[in-house]
């Protein structure tokens, strides 16, 4: 079990009982009395650590390591899944996975970055770090859905698209603004789902839906706080600061309206009862998708542009009157 940095209460208290645990184990004795006021103060410690988070620990908790992913979330909810591979032009992006797949018997098509379990995964993956041909790929999926008429439902995960050279040689600006137009009017319902990192354009390349929900512990942004703070100060000393400026807490983008639903986690993180979550986000799914399909396909397209178009702040400053 790993533990942030924020969580070195709840360590001390869970190496505590292992060692009474191996303790009893080595002199045949019962600590057990123990070990439940040990695992009770455990809880509510949790409880109180959990209760007021810092937008920076959400943050760390939407890349701890043992978060669930993608390909977690696809064998959990979804059965018969076909993964489905290339772009037809340059090659298949392993960062980007998708297939058919059914929910509860209904057919979907279902995609989302993947960045890797282990650190040879990772490299494989690109750290979920999508090229231009893993939107293409994503593209190509979501048409297909459209021909055959099944929902498409996304799993968001990034750290950013990748930004090195070859991507912008290939088109990488084009490739998610041509996912954002075609996403907009997909005839099919459109779910997206942030359930770690939702960073900048690599996010809003596959981010365009009917809803848009995150899981409680995520963040939303243009910019990771450490490229805020090396921008703004820098340096990246300042990554706290920026996390709590930049508002990109679950919470925040609700109470701004850029997201419909906050999908609340377990208690410790999505990564501490990974099939409590996955269970949690079905329901969702199941929900959601049974709302959107009652709506007409016209009348979601034009809902999901007016959502869209209707996003952000701004006031209108009457021109002055030069003709006097």
């Amino acid at each position: 079990m790993l533990f942030l940095d924020f969580e070195k209460p709840l360590e001390d208290l869970h190496n505590q009982i292992n060692k009474l645990k191996e303790i009893a184990a080595k002199n045949k004795v019962d600590v057990s009395n123990s070990i439940r006021e040990l695992e009770a103060a455990m809880e509510t410690t949790r409880g109180k650590i959990y209760a007021d988070l810092t937008p920076w620990q959400r943050v760390q908790l939407s890349r701890h390591p043992e978060r669930p992913y993608t390909l977690y979330y696809i064998e959990q909810i979804f059965t018969n899944f076909t993964e489905l591979f290339g772009d037809r032009q340059v090659k298949d992006d392993k960062a980007m996975v998708g297939g058919m797949a059914e929910l509860n018997g209904q057919p979907v098509m279902v995609l989302g970055q993947q960045k890797g379990t282990n650190t040879k995964l990772r490299q494989l993956r690109n750290f979920g770090m999508a090229n231009p041909e893993g939107y293409r790929k994503a593209l190509r999926l979501m048409k297909m859905a459209e021909k055959f008429n099944r929902p498409v439902i996304t799993f968001i995960d990034t750290p950013g698209a990748f930004p090195g050279l070859e991507a912008e040689e290939r088109g990488q600006a084009e490739a998610i603004a041509r996912n954002l137009f075609e996403m907009m009017n997909l005839q099919v319902p459109v779910i997206c789902v942030i359930i770690g990192e939702g960073a900048s354009g690599g996010a809003l390349g596959i981010g365009i839906g009917d809803k848009v929900a995150m899981l409680e512990n995520t963040w939303y942004s243009v910019i990771s706080p450490e490229s805020c703070s090396s921008i703004l100060w820098r340096n990246w000393n300042f990554k706290e600061k920026a996390a709590e400026q930049l508002r990109l807490t679950s919470k925040d983008m609700s109470s701004f309206g850029l997201v419909d639903d906050v999908i609340p986690e377990p208690l410790g993180g999505a990564h501490a009862n990974p099939e409590a979550m996955a269970a949690t986000l079905k329901q969702y799914l199941t929900t959601t998708l049974a709302g959107l399909q009652q709506v007409a396909a016209d009348t979601r397209i034009e809902q999901r542009i007016g959502k869209f178009s209707g996003m952000g702040f701004y006031n209108e400053v009457p021109l002055e009157d030069t003709t006097a």
